[in-house]
């Protein structure tokens, strides 16, 4: 229904925030992984989220980017695993890490979430495991690793893992070629082009 709210961050709760847009305060609720990345109250922010609807409310659930929105709503699907426990397993790994535990069967790292026992933790991996692949586990953690560098950077990062692509190269051969490059600050995206292609 709300694909994602833009707008000026007002107040940051123990497990929610609220973001007023065009008058309206929307009140967010998020894993520690939003908590810890926020930027200063006043500033401007894009949550991606999820409404929950039930019988008695209708619960904004929010993330830093649709990865974490989809891996949100996979979690949604298994049996015995609601909003909140789903979001207690967002706040205690990252996507990236629940997908290396459920290809790697590790129910313990899983179960460390708040309310998730042993059992949901093992029904959780048997109902998830055909919806990871190794290969797209390895490709997204790397992709995440340049986000989390220099915004500009960044999206100079981005614009040639996309023109590399657009030459026939797999995503997974795109990313990491361009992971191996160092940028600097002078760098265009055709320099990042040149030295990742020697890479491939």
């Amino acid at each position: 229904m709300i694909s994602y709210i833009k707008g000026e961050l007002i107040e940051v709760l123990e497990d929610r925030i609220i973001i007023e847009c065009q008058g309206i305060g929307y009140n967010i609720f998020v894993p520690m992984s939003v908590l810890d990345n926020l930027p200063m109250i006043g500033e401007n922010i894009k949550i991606h989220t999820y409404m929950h609807i039930r019988e008695d409310a209708m619960i904004l659930f929010g993330f830093s980017n649709r990865d974490d929105l989809q891996v949100f709503k996979l979690l949604l699907a298994v049996n015995g695993i609601g909003p909140k426990g789903a979001i207690g397993i967002l706040s205690t790994m990252t996507s990236d890490d629940l997908r290396f535990a459920v290809l790697g069967d590790d129910v313990q790292a899983i179960s460390k979430a708040p309310g998730i026992g042993a059992k949901t933790a093992k029904k959780l991996i048997l109902e998830l495991k055909d919806k990871f692949k190794l290969e797209d586990a390895v490709e997204l953690k790397t992709l995440h690793m340049i986000e989390k560098n220099d915004d500009r950077k960044s999206d100079k990062k981005s614009e040639a893992i996309l023109a590399l692509t657009a030459l026939g190269y797999s995503k997974t051969e795109a990313v990491k070629a361009v992971s191996k490059v160092t940028v600097i600050d002078d760098m265009e995206v055709e320099d990042i082009l040149k030295i990742a292609l020697r890479h491939i």
